[in-house]
């Protein structure tokens, strides 16, 4: 009976230390995430969000996750694509759109679609990033 008792201490415990946000030394971001990213330009938004998963050289990688490679991909040549990707996730990536401003999204895709071997020329707007957003 004491066994049990403080088994379910031991979890309760856990559980607790497990709910409660635990702050980084850089701004006070929580490992549960902030609530937005202070980046502005595409390389830096890179390095803080998506580098994580994609790799620094945005070739992908599978663990937990699947995370596509984002250098060389053909699917970025359709502008909208990543933009939809970003505002409402896909598979294992989840939405960023209440993390991210319109401009941040419409210069991290402009960033990625332009660096890691992709030659897609044509730029996202943050007006292009609210339609997205707004289901247009």
């Amino acid at each position: 009976m004491i066994t049990s008792r403080v088994g379910i201490a031991f979890l309760g415990t856990l559980l607790v230390i497990g709910l409660t946000p635990v702050r980084a030394g850089d701004g006070g971001v929580s490992m549960s995430g902030p609530s937005t990213f202070p980046q502005q330009d595409g390389a830096a938004l890179f390095r803080a969000i998506c580098q994580g998963c994609h790799m620094p050289n945005a070739e992908g990688a599978t663990g937990a996750g699947a995370y596509p490679a984002l250098a060389h991909n053909k699917k970025l040549a359709s502008a909208l694509y990543p933009v939809y990707v970003v505002v409402r996730g896909r598979k294992d990536m989840p939405p960023l759109a209440s993390y991210l401003s319109d401009a941040q999204i419409a210069t991290v895709v402009t960033y990625v679609r332009t660096h890691f071997g992709n030659h897609y020329a044509d730029t996202i707007s943050p007006e292009r990033v609210k339609a997205a957003r707004e289901g247009r």
